[in-house]
């Protein structure tokens, strides 16, 4: 899957630390000092804008928070500074519905190169990159590979800190590339499914939706409400370490994300999941989201 480019976004305004760039002028605003140039030293967010309202934009934001302090940065702007920002840029862009927010939050810029965060004596950088994007994955049914690259334990790297060093993922998603698959699954180091190269994983088994625990994923927002959303409509959910056998002979399955919302899986490894279609608990389940997002969000513009 490679996305296309959207002509609306040629001239798109983004902004660093509350100046409007367009992005077709010759500077990028961003110093090569910047932590996320230097050494990928930056936490970020995805977040979807949906009539005017963000979905889930506390919970979002929270996240931020906790990776940037769990990175230990110094400096962390007040939640109301960041919306403000946010809320400048989709202005500035007209934006209202249909739109792709990706929210960075760098530790700033050094004084000289170098990984050591004591050079950091500026900072930090707030990104905010809105784009008109609609969710990006193919409807009709996602084909994945099994990723020879492993997620890291959190004794390795928490992946509760949702950083900007996604060097994994890249090369998970160069094997789905070059396998003409859509993604890439990852294991964790024990050999259960964590998740894959950019979203979460769900299967389901005689009317029952499974999904691994967070041990080698990030916290998930999507994933998040899928689980309150089965809670709430009397489907039976369970967190617990998949095997790549029990997803092989899943009944359906699907991946959740914020630019991808909820997304039908019909073949993993060249094997079709089920039926090869999109199942009935992944249409009742992205009609149910479909409806969450209507209805719930912070209102921004």
């Amino acid at each position: 899957m490679l996305q296309k480019f959207d002509e609306r976004n040629r001239s798109i305004l983004y902004n660093i630390n509350g100046a409007l760039i367009r992005r077709d002028q010759p500077t990028a605003g961003i110093s090569p000092f910047d932590s996320a140039v230097q050494c990928g030293d930056a936490v970020w967010e995805g977040l979807r804008l949906y009539n005017r309202r963000i979905f889930r934009l506390n919970e979002h934001l929270d996240r931020l928070v906790s990776s940037a302090r769990a990175l230990a940065f110094a400096d962390i702007p007040p939640r109301e500074n960041i919306i403000d920002e946010i809320r400048k840029t989709l202005r500035a862009n007209s934006m209202t519905d249909g739109v792709h927010v990706r929210l960075t939050l760098t530790r700033g810029e050094k004084i000289t190169s170098g990984m050591d965060p004591r050079l950091n004596q500026s900072g930090p950088t707030l990104i905010v990159l809105a784009e008109h994007k609609p969710p990006v994955y193919d409807k009709a049914g996602l084909s994945l590979i099994t990723s020879s690259v492993r997620r890291f334990p959190p004794d390795c790297l928490d992946p509760k800190i949702h950083h900007c060093n996604l060097i994994q993922s890249i090369l998970a998603k160069i094997e789905a590339n070059h396998a003409g698959a859509d993604d890439a699954l990852m294991l964790d180091r024990d050999g259960f499914i964590a998740e894959t190269n950019a979203t979460h994983l769900f299967i389901v088994h005689r009317g029952v939706v499974f999904t691994p625990h967070e041990h080698a994923c990030p916290e998930g927002i999507t994933r998040s409400a899928v689980l309150d959303l089965c809670r709430a409509n009397d489907i039976t959910v369970v967190e617990k370490n998949l095997s790549l056998t029990e997803l092989y002979r899943a009944d359906e399955c699907f991946c959740t994300g914020t630019m991808g919302e909820i997304a039908g899986i019909i073949k993993v490894d060249g094997r079709t999941i089920g039926a090869g279609a999109i199942g009935p608990i992944i249409q009742r389940l992205t009609a149910l989201y479909a409806d969450l997002a209507a209805r719930e969000g912070f209102e921004i513009v």
